[in-house]
């Protein structure tokens, strides 16, 4: 699942790294048998590639962004080609608009049960051999142990998704979704959020404690060297506008682990996809119709590019609504 959490990291989650990390682009180590299976997991997968869409339906046009939480200099040409786009937009919709992020950070010190566990701690929960690994790994990271033992199981591991080369550079916001924001504030373009700040943390704390400390488990038992090939992967494929074969991609690394089965890695994707995609996809799109209706001037929607392909994917969402959905370059 490390692998999986990295893509959510950058695909989903709204940080940014620096992409520092020298790593190998994993899909090019594909074997013959593992190119089959993803091929057969894509087949059919609606709007699987593109990164930037635009969706029409009468008088009412969205323009859908798939962004990649990530500082990285080859998003300044997107971000060049957007510009007049959001200058004339009546409205700017994202996942966790900065009205959001004040409430998040509020809420971090009001509700501490986000992100922190209240009763016990993971020494307390874990064997010590797995939880000495898990010390190590975090301290990596620049986490101390002792914090580290007061966090939730699912928001560490997607801390330690993040390979120790680019956790140095985790402060930095500047990805795609954080310029356009600032662009759209600067010139008076009213942002929307696509849902409330806690949804995420809502969707991970659902699952049981004990699952949760099982599936950390188990990522640390991949992690070292691998963590900047799975890195490097992530951001080739998002710039290669290939975010619907990145998500597949990741089922077929958990089951080069050795730890699951091909059905075994479905069944778990799966229950991710459904989770962290196509629950928020519906959720989202009723904002994204009353916006675009309710606008005078086109809208622009950037959010995690994983939302984009498949059948609960965005643009097929949107297809479904009577839209006309046209790639356009990214």
């Amino acid at each position: 699942m490390r692998r999986a959490l990295l893509a959510l990291a950058l695909l989903l989650a709204p940080v940014a790294a620096q992409a520092q990390c020298e790593g190998e682009d994993l899909r090019l180590t594909l074997t013959g048998d593992e190119r089959a299976r993803l091929d057969a997991l894509m087949q059919g997968m609606p709007y699987p590639e593109g990164n930037r869409w635009r969706a029409e339906r009468g008088d009412e046009v969205i323009h859908l962004v798939g962004t990649l939480h990530l500082s990285d200099p080859r998003l300044d040409a997107p971000f060049e080609r957007l510009k007049p786009v959001i200058a004339e937009a009546g409205a700017l919709l994202l996942e966790l608009p900065k009205s959001e992020q004040d409430k998040l950070i509020e809420a971090m010190t009001n509700r501490p049960e986000l992100l922190l566990l209240t009763e016990q701690t993971l020494p307390e929960l874990m064997p010590e051999e797995d939880w000495q690994m898990l010390a190590e790994a975090a301290r990596a990271r620049g986490v101390p142990a002792v914090m580290a033992a007061k966090m939730r199981p699912w928001y560490l591991s997607m801390m330690l998704a993040i390979p120790a080369c680019a956790a140095s550079a985790m402060q930095e916001q500047d990805g795609l979704d954080v310029r356009l924001e600032a662009l759209a504030t600067a010139q008076g373009v009213p942002t929307v959020a696509l849902e409330p700040y806690d949804t995420i943390f809502a969707l991970f704390n659902e699952e049981p404690l004990d699952e949760q400390i099982e599936m950390m488990g188990a990522s640390l038992a991949v992690g070292g060297e691998e963590d900047a090939d799975s890195f490097a992967t992530t951001i080739a494929a998002y710039f290669d506008e290939q975010a619907g074969e990145m998500w597949k991609f990741s089922e077929i690394l958990m089951t080069r682990t050795g730890l699951y089965e091909p059905d075994e890695a479905s069944a778990l994707m799966a229950e991710s996809t459904d989770a962290l995609l196509a629950r928020r996809n519906h959720a989202w799109l009723p904002i994204l119709l009353q916006t675009a209706a309710e606008s005078e001037a086109p809208v622009v929607a950037a959010f995690g590019a994983a939302h984009l392909p498949g059948e609960d994917g965005v643009l097929q969402l949107l297809e479904n609504e009577g839209f006309t959905i046209t790639r356009e370059a990214f």
